[in-house]
């Protein structure tokens, strides 16, 4: 009897260096939970038994428990790194459309060959789907699908409407409109450019000029004239959308069509302004380009839809007297979009940017908890699997109720205490030289009794 309580007692030292060891192996593991190894005696007796004087059987290992405390935070420099602050687990697939779910708290993730979100292991992490404004459309974890990256976003848009704000020096020199030239900066007062795109997304420069002509003194009302050019070519405003005429005499009387138009026929539009220096309107009312395809300004390239024209509305400019400056320039087209940067919030919410300047909500990372997490299996790879004892996995989203947090750029490192492991091994070490010692003492008690004659 004494030989088999020593040797539960080696067995159970055993089993607490195991542990141990495993826990220092795994120090630098991301997403790693330490474990322990709990022990409880062995009791045994019956009704005929006297129990004061039963002597116990031993040890047994009654479990060895993860510790699921929280790890420390490394912060790392790439978007798709993730850890979790607070509770929670990830929720990743071996295979796509799979319902055989595993759980980690190592958020080291990456790209596969088909811009999927995976581990290290090729596991697919899952997400609920979102809608267009990135709210979630399910949080049931039968519902989650692994999230693929698009490498481009949407379809080109040609530019149909182009808008500008900004205020023109009331204290600008003039000069004739006739004589405009935009290679010549003596000939206008100032320009800016807005990029504008054809109906195959291919991106053109838009470049608005500004000409003060003479104004009539004392009138309560000044204009300026405003060119325009796509590419550094000509494009006029097209006649059919109204008159051009501008006073560039100075007698309160419009001189003309002549006087928005330039020498070589360059068309522009007139701008007004009353003398508090707000804008009271355009000639023409609605300012329209010609077509810039061919048979109109010619500044597309083959291909494109030369019918495209461009409708340009001042959005309540000024003229005061302070320094030409834009204070809003925006144009309504697109072209396609090249992948260029992955976020992730708080919330789990995926955000993709693309070089067209648009940000399209891709998914919302998963995370699910337990009723009893020490109930989990361990699966592998700092992996776990829901069991009888865990409960089944509650699914729900990051930073809501019991749900910790998502920390993009940052991993969770291993939560074990290197400092306590080392005295845990010196600890088991001593019981296990301990029973060594209880079995070796038992050992020459029956070498005594086999030589009693």
């Amino acid at each position: 009897m004494s030989f088999n309580i020593a040797l539960s007692g080696i067995s159970s030292a055993q089993k607490d260096l195991n542990t141990t060891a495993n826990n220092i192996a795994n120090v630098n593991t991301t997403g790693f939970k330490e474990s322990r190894a709990e022990f409880a005696d062995v009791y045994a007796s019956s009704i005929f038994a006297n129990s004061k004087t039963t002597v116990g059987g031993g040890v047994a290992t009654s479990q060895v428990a993860q510790q699921f405390h929280q790890g420390s935070l490394q912060f790392t420099n790439n978007s798709l790194d993730m850890a979790i602050n607070g509770g929670g687990f990830f929720v990743t697939s071996s295979e796509v459309g799979s319902q055989d779910h595993s759980f980690t708290r190592a958020g080291a993730f990456k790209f596969d060959s088909n811009n999927y979100m995976v581990d290290s292991a090729g596991n697919f992490l899952q997400t609920f789907p979102v809608d267009k404004d990135g709210n979630s459309t399910s949080v049931s974890l039968t519902t989650t699908q692994p999230v693929q990256i698009p490498d481009t976003a949407g379809s080109p848009v040609k530019t149909d409407n182009i808008g500008l704000q900004m205020n023109l020096n009331a204290g600008d020199k003039t000069f004739d409109p006739a004589n405009f030239d935009p290679d010549d900066p003596d000939t206008f007062n100032n320009s800016t450019s807005v990029t504008m795109y054809d109906s195959l997304g291919e991106p053109h420069v838009m470049t608005t000029y500004f000409v003060r002509p003479p104004n009539a003194a004392h009138t309560g009302e000044s204009n300026w004239v405003a060119f325009y050019a796509v590419d550094g070519k000509k494009v006029n405003v097209d006649p059919a959308a109204g008159t051009y005429d501008v006073d560039t005499t100075g007698d309160g009387l419009v001189d003309g069509t002549k006087n928005a138009e330039t020498a070589g026929g360059w068309k522009g539009a007139a701008v007004s302004f009353n003398d508090t220096g707000a804008y009271t309107g355009s000639n023409p009312a609605t300012i329209q380009t010609e077509q810039l395809g061919v048979g109109g300004a010619n500044v597309l390239g083959p291909g494109a839809d030369g019918s495209q024209t461009l409708t340009l509305n001042f959005n309540n400019p000024t003229q005061y007297a302070s320094p030409f400056e834009v204070t809003e320039l925006t144009q309504d087209g697109t072209t396609v979009g090249r992948l260029t940067n992955v976020e992730v919030g708080a919330d789990g919410l995926i955000n993709a940017s693309y070089s067209n300047g648009s940000t399209v909500p891709l998914a919302r990372v998963a995370l699910v908890r337990f009723a009893n997490e020490q109930g989990l299996s361990q699966a592998g790879n700092t992996s776990w699997k829901a069991s009888l004892d865990s409960g089944p996995a509650l699914a729900g989203e990051a930073n809501s109720g019991t749900f910790g947090s998502i920390r993009s750029s940052a991993l969770e490192q291993s939560n074990v205490d290197l400092t306590t492991e080392l005295v845990d091994l010196i600890s088991a070490q001593r019981n296990f030289q301990a029973n060594s010692r209880t079995l070796e003492v038992n050992n020459t008690l029956q070498q005594t009794v086999l030589q009693i004659r």
